[in-house]
């Protein structure tokens, strides 16, 4: 572990379950906010993960998220069979604090260099809270940045587009049939990644309902002709595929019970939580499609940075599709061998990382 741990920001109290290669908490010397990065593994290749800018009620919970974050980077990258690892960045605001531009700029240019004090074993993207023009920002103070304009840009479109192959895979399992027109779908969170899958599941002919905490979404809706709910009511509508795209750890023993739906497909990170609510939902009947399998997309997209040819969208695209791919010889595996898709999922990701990529 290294980087200077800012007051409050607590690590895990038993080290033994620290599996991490690198945390480092720094606080920006311009904003004087912290900036965080974490590097759970790079056994593949180098760390990759977006930067979360978000509010946290004190530092510990930061340090927390971006731990988990990270560590669910390097499953995801693992079972898509990339050569990178995981990792993650975060931004941590204070409760009730709004940045104007020139301290969000100062914040984004500290987080640059704390994504450069690891030397390269990270390589930051956007995520939730910062955007494509942030990167851009983030490039003034390192070189460890993807994403940008002229490179594989905005990663929204294509985990969308993952989520969309994916969720054709787990309707052809539960209803023989991959179509999605007249499947009923709840999406819950209309932000970019949300917003562009709701136009994507609308074109496919889905029957969709979505919800937003920001009311302001709800003018999506009317444009795709979609049913507006308050959160609870999707997350409880009678669907066919609930998709959650916003933040993670919503479902969990209690809310699993009031699930309605056939199957739940989301890009949303760290869906569950705890492992077990997987066992839960399979007694219920309901596929759940580990998150991160299904929300792939982005940095399947982003790794043709790597490529020596550089990056092209024409090759990113097929490599996206294939998410769907991925996540039916999961299914078969799961149902061979009488486990859940996330079992599957998580010893296809061991087995990789135990044998690191060329």
């Amino acid at each position: 572990m290294s980087g200077a741990t800012a007051a409050g920001a607590a690590v895990p109290r038993d080290l033994a379950t620290f599996d991490h290669e690198e945390l480092v908490v720094r606080r920006g010397r311009r904003s004087g906010l912290l900036t965080l990065v974490a590097v759970h593994s790079t056994m593949r290749g180098p760390a990759l993960g977006g930067c979360r800018m978000w509010t946290y009620a004190d530092a510990r919970l930061a340090v927390r998220d971006v731990l988990r974050l990270s560590g669910a980077m390097t499953l995801k990258a693992a079972v898509a069979g990339l050569p990178m690892g995981g990792g993650k960045g975060v931004i941590a605001l204070r409760p009730g604090e709004a940045l104007d531009p020139e301290r969000r700029r100062a914040a984004l240019l500290d987080f640059g260099e704390t994504v450069g004090s690891v030397g390269g074993r990270y390589l930051t993207a956007e995520d939730v809270g910062t955007g494509e023009a942030d990167m851009a920002v983030i490039a003034e103070a390192t070189d460890h940045v993807t994403g940008l304009s002229g490179g594989s840009g905005d990663p929204s479109p294509w985990t969308a587009l993952g989520t969309q192959a994916a969720m054709q895979a787990a309707c052809a399992r539960v209803f023989g049939d991959a179509s999605l027109m007249g499947r009923r779908v709840a999406i819950l969170g209309l932000g970019r990644v949300g917003g562009h899958l709701a136009r994507l599941l609308a074109a496919a002919g889905a029957d969709l309902v979505v919800a937003d905490l920001d009311p302001a979404k709800e003018a999506l809706a009317h444009e795709l002709g979609a049913r507006w709910a308050e959160p609870r009511t999707a997350f409880e509508a009678e669907v066919d595929v609930l998709a959650p795209c916003a933040l993670g750890g919503l479902l969990d023993d209690t809310t699993v019970r009031g699930l309605r739906c056939r199957a739940i497909v989301g890009p949303a990170n760290n869906q569950l939580a705890d492992e077990g609510v997987a066992d839960l939902l399979a007694a219920r009947d309901i596929l759940f499609a580990p998150d991160f399998v299904v929300s792939a997309g982005g940095i399947v997209n982003i790794a043709g940075e790597l490529e020596p040819e550089g990056y092209a969208a024409t090759r990113a695209e097929p490599a996206v599709r294939g998410i769907g791919d991925t996540l039916g010889r999961l299914l078969d595996q799961a149902g061979a061998e009488g486990t859940t898709p996330l079992a599957a999922a998580m010893a296809l990701a061991h087995e990789r990382l135990a044998e690191p990529a060329a």
